[in-house]
């Protein structure tokens, strides 16, 4: 299975992307993990909020398919701590699934159409993250799941 994450916009801080760049090679020696970044919109002064969201949708939507377990991360969705979510990782893993999708939306969230399209929704906390941080603490997040999953030293109970 091919775990990806999707998100809109690059990552414009150096040291952040340095971060983000050391969990993402770690993580290729457990599983086969992508980052997928689709361009920030241009011209969006002109747009409003749900404008804005519809057409990010249709960026998001182009890159899904039909198979694929779509997962949010998006401040609604269910917590988890470290361990509950090496678990949840473990059962899509066991599902026989082709791709574990895993998306940070833009500066307003997603679209109505992509709610409808998700599987899941996860929050990593109940405060607000810039989207910047928020690729860093989830490929984190992800890391520490599998060293879980393997019984490695990197996560303390």
């Amino acid at each position: 299975m091919t775990i990806k994450l999707l998100c809109i916009g690059k990552t414009d801080n150096r040291e952040l992307k340095q971060l983000i760049e050391v969990y993402y090679k770690r993580l290729q020696f457990y599983n086969k993990f992508e980052i997928e970044i689709i361009p920030d919109l241009k011209k969006t002064k002109n747009l409003d909020e749900n404008k804005q969201k519809e057409k990010e949708g249709s960026l998001i939507s182009a890159k899904l398919q039909n198979s694929d377990f779509v997962v949010l991360l998006d401040e609604n969705g269910k917590e988890f701590s470290s361990e509950k979510f090496s678990a949840y990782l473990q059962k899509r893993l066991n599902s026989g699934l082709k791709q574990l999708i895993f998306i940070i939306g833009g500066p307003y969230g997603f679209s109505e159409a992509i709610y409808k399209r998700a599987d899941a929704k996860i929050a990593l906390s109940q405060m607000t993250f810039s989207h910047q941080m928020v690729r860093l603490f989830f490929t984190e997040q992800l890391y520490r799941a599998f060293t879980i999953l393997k019984n490695e030293p990197y996560h303390h109970r």
